[in-house]
């Protein structure tokens, strides 16, 4: 069976992202768009739009050209929005990387995404500029203060120059590169066009998630879609207004919540589980919070249902991945029209089917199989990876998730197991594959195999099984990962094993793997 939205389709106009974002802008002038929690600091929607010409004018000048790869590599801010909406208005691309990242980390993505300008955060800037010069970038950004080997950001905006007229196709042209593993290997980069994004932003719309007359408060990473393009971008298009936090602290985000009065959140479940349990919650005003939209991880309902009571918010879920812009499903804003458990409907224009997963049979509702997906919003394919993108979408336009998940006669989903690899920690995505290549650069390592285990508060870590060619203790291992990856990559358990088991092909079955540590979890 098919599953269908329950909403009606919309039309989706293709125009550039930006100038759909900043449509209504002139509308809401003097209204307060993006305010930066920690100072205090805010941008009108004049002083935003004046911000993101005068950014787009500084680049051009700088050559930045159609095409062209910007990355970002901040902590949540103001600029944030400001930057990609300059490259997007040019026509360039902006590829986002996680503040987490080591020097490595960054050097890869900037390699694979063909980068040629960097923006940084003056904390993050040592690593940032260290992985500008091992590939010679054109020039590096930083915000605020300058900082020597790079340009102020602030300094670039300082441009009265016009803005060049860009020629932008919406299907063809692509204007986010984010880095997702998928449902296996690497990281590769998600070619995000236009028309993907604004087709986003039209569904969500209609979904009624955010209204001008809210205040929302971007506190999920921007280098994810979700933080990105669901909260801010989201918001800039409705005319809300949204505070920024750099990074997450329980006691920072609740007297943000409080002070800017904010209703509405975005968030992920460990945020949840905070606002649930913490008795920090306390300690502040948080009455004009009406609704808690959790995505990017499962939320058990009972973490959902103990904040919903405690703190007397709607609480709504959204499911999707980075390839589809980056969600298929939300469900309603009217929580009585929730069901326990599900992660929604479809959006508008989208559809959904369950398959049997080895004779790939469209399956009834009730019956569990692979999610696959297809809507405006899937993406174009991986960058330079046309077989993994072949893997991920069928012939007729199908987005093979990787998860497992039954849809009930009304089409509401509920996920219950996952295909793919991929370990979410606090929503954060971690490649086994990333880890297992570290793991087998350690001279005493013969094999290794890395899988998620449950955590309360985390959701999943990775943990390692491991067959040792010579002498060496867990102790040893975790503190060898942890010097080469970012933190919240880290491996939090070593397994010695005699073998890793594998099928035929010498592909790592970790099904097998998974199984064992849900045993040893039952058995306590």
């Amino acid at each position: 069976m098919i599953f269908k939205s329950p909403y009606p389709d919309v039309a989706i106009p293709e125009v550039p992202v930006a100038s759909f974002i900043l449509e209504n802008a002139s509308r809401f002038s003097e209204k307060p768009a993006l305010i930066e929690a920690a100072t205090g600091r805010t941008l009108t929607y004049a002083e935003l739009s004046d911000a993101v010409n005068r950014a787009a004018a500084g680049l051009a000048s700088n050559g930045f050209q159609k095409g062209d790869v910007f990355a970002i590599h901040c902590l949540n801010c103001p600029e944030y929005a400001i930057a990609f909406l300059a490259v997007a208005m040019l026509g360039g691309v902006c590829t986002m990387v996680s503040p987490l990242f080591n020097e490595t980390e960054i050097t890869s993505q900037l390699r694979d995404s063909n980068a040629k300008y960097l923006l940084t955060d003056p904390q993050l800037a040592d690593v940032a500029l260290a992985a500008a010069r091992a590939l010679n970038l054109t020039e590096v950004f930083v915000l605020g203060e300058k900082v020597e080997g790079a340009t102020s950001f602030c300094a670039l905006m300082d441009n009265d120059g016009r803005v060049p007229a860009v020629e932008i196709d919406p299907r063809r042209d692509i204007v986010a590169l984010p880095y997702s593993s998928g449902t296996t290997g690497l990281p590769k980069g998600v070619m995000l066009t236009h028309y993907n994004l604004v087709a986003m932003l039209r569904q969500m719309e209609t979904a009624d998630v955010l209204r001008s007359d809210d205040t929302t408060i971007c506190v999920v990473p921007c280098y994810h879609m979700y933080g990105l393009h669901s909260v801010i971008n989201l918001a800039l298009r409705a005319g809300a207004t949204t505070v920024t936090l750099r990074q997450f602290d329980l006691e920072k985000f609740l007297r943000a919540l409080e002070k800017y009065e904010v209703n509405v959140v975005g968030v992920v479940p460990p945020i949840v589980l905070a606002l649930a349990a913490s008795p920090l919650v306390e300690r502040f005003d948080l009455s004009k919070l009406e609704a808690l939209h959790c995505g990017a991880a499962p939320l058990s309902s009972e973490v959902a249902n103990a904040c919903s009571t405690r703190l007397g918010v709607r609480v709504s879920y959204g499911y999707g991945m980075t390839e589809l812009s980056p969600l298929s499903h939300l469900s309603y804003r009217n929580a009585e029209k929730h069901k326990p458990g599900s992660t929604g409907y479809c959006l508008p224009n989208t559809v959904c089917k369950i398959i049997d997963v080895e004779t790939k049979v469209v399956l009834k509702p009730g019956e569990k199989g692979e999610v696959c997906v297809r809507g405006p919003q899937v993406m174009k394919g991986y960058l330079g990876q046309p077989e993994a993108t072949a893997e991920m979408i069928d012939s007729e336009g199908w987005v093979h998730t990787g998860d497992i998940g039954y849809a009930d006669e009304d089409g509401a989903l509920f996920i219950v197991d996952r295909l793919k690899e991929l370990i979410k920690y606090k929503g954060r995505q971690v490649a086994p594959a990333e880890l297992e290549a570290v793991l087998l650069s350690h001279p005493a390592i013969a094999d290794a195999a890395v899988i998620p285990s449950p955590d309360e508060k985390a959701g999943e870590v990775p943990i390692a099984f491991v067959v040792l060619k010579k002498s060496a203790t867990p102790a040893e291992i975790i503190d060898f990962v942890a010097e080469r990856v970012a933190a919240h990559k880290k491996i939090r358990r070593v397994e010695f094993v005699d073998e890793i088991p594998k099928s035929p092909a010498g592909k790592i079955l970790r099904r097998l793997l998974v199984q064992r540590v849900r045993e040893h979890v039952r058995r306590g």
